[in-house]
């Protein structure tokens, strides 16, 4: 299972991933899927639209499955990016999608229709992250560089070239947007200090033995949590950004394949695997109680 996304109703998750089947889970009642949609290839990023009753997933092939879930037969597959579309966020009106071709493109969630691309990187886009307080967007690559973009305009503000060696995986603002955290491929966990100018990196540490897949933080603010290739997932104090707790296969029965994805909902955390399956984390007011 490659993403995760926020479900159509609040206590919910969306999975999908190589068998191109999205489904909806319960997190109260989590034995029992709710297949919504499947597409023909693999989906490596999906992102939800409750008002809209429509999904949109991003495959393998570049292409874009905007998903009506009242009306199937309007549904879409645009074929737009030359790789892989590897991340997709939403704002306001738009669609923002990473493509494997190094474009990043503004949709109209109206329309469904491109507004705007812009070519980032000669190599893909992995990552993508919104500060609405900060008015950004920022992007991360696989050329190891981390783009912070005008989220109006576009218009490049600064480049965080070398973040990552070789490639940036994941990116995320801390819910105060002071901070934005970085992982990659070197297995580094890195904060960047956003109220300072140029951005300072403020805090680095070998966070895992292999990529770090994906981060993502908790509703209040407290924690963040890290997705490895290693197999394991760990908790971070977001203060200092202190190791709390791992959760690992023979400790805790976590995944036994790379940790791919996170998704955080209140006390629930969510962890996809390759192993093909999801596994729900209870986190208490103290992690190490996980």
């Amino acid at each position: 299972m490659y993403t995760l996304a926020a479900g159509m109703a609040p206590g919910k998750v969306l999975s999908a991933g190589g068998d191109g089947w999205i489904v909806e889970w319960d997190l109260q009642d989590p034995e029992r899927g709710q297949l919504l949609a499947t597409v023909k290839t693999q989906v490596f990023s999906l992102v939800s639209l409750p008002e809209q009753h429509r999904l949109v997933a991003g495959n393998m092939h570049g292409g874009l499955h905007w998903v009506d879930l009242q009306q199937p037969d309007r549904t879409r597959n645009i074929q737009h990016h030359q790789k892989g579309v590897f991340d997709l966020v939403v704002q306001d009106h738009w669609l923002f999608s990473a493509g494997g071709d190094g474009m990043l493109t503004r949709w109209s969630l109206e329309t469904a229709q491109t507004v705007e691309s812009l070519r980032l990187s000669g190599k893909s886009l992995r990552t993508l992250c919104i500060s609405e307080p900060r008015n950004e967007l920022a992007v991360g690559a696989s050329d190891g560089s981390i783009f912070l973009l005008d989220l109006g305009t576009l218009a490049l503000k600064q480049t965080l070239e070398l973040a990552h060696d070789p490639a940036v995986f994941t990116i995320q603002y801390t819910p105060d947007h002071r901070y934005l955290l970085s992982g990659g491929r070197d297995a580094m966990l890195r904060v960047w200090a956003l109220d300072e100018q140029p951005v300072r990196l403020v805090s680095e540490q070998a966070a895992h033995w292999f990529t770090i897949n994906h981060i993502a933080c908790s509703p209040d603010g407290r924690y963040f949590a890290t997705a490895s290739r290693d197999k394991s997932v760990k908790v971070w104090n977001a203060t200092d950004f202190q190791l709390l707790k791992v959760l690992d296969p023979v400790r805790d029965g976590a995944h036994i394949n790379s940790a791919n994805r996170l998704w955080w909902d209140g006390s629930h955390l969510v962890s996809s695997s390759d192993d093909r399956t999801l596994i729900i984390w209870t986190v208490k007011d103290d992690p190490a109680l996980i």
